[in-house]
């Protein structure tokens, strides 16, 4: 992580803020959007994908799909 993490919870709720610090996002990627309130943004990161999953996902799976296509992968 790039940035100290906020505070995960406030008044014993959880803070959006604090999730998409956990998943890795930008500061403000959910929670800066307009008109957004902490339902709606917890909604969006709790649907979301972490990019590095996604990027892990990505690494093992397209190789695996071009073999079986008979494609060359490209890495």
């Amino acid at each position: 992580m790039t940035r100290p993490a906020p505070a995960p919870t406030v008044e014993g709720r959880l803070r959006p803020e604090f999730v998409e610090w956990m998943q890795g996002l930008p500061e403000g990627w959910v929670t800066h959007a307009p008109g957004l309130g902490r339902p709606a943004s917890l909604t969006l990161l709790g649907n979301g994908v972490v990019p590095q999953q996604a990027q892990e996902a990505l690494r093992l799976l397209v190789p695996e799909f071009a073999c079986a296509h008979g494609e060359h992968a490209v890495r």
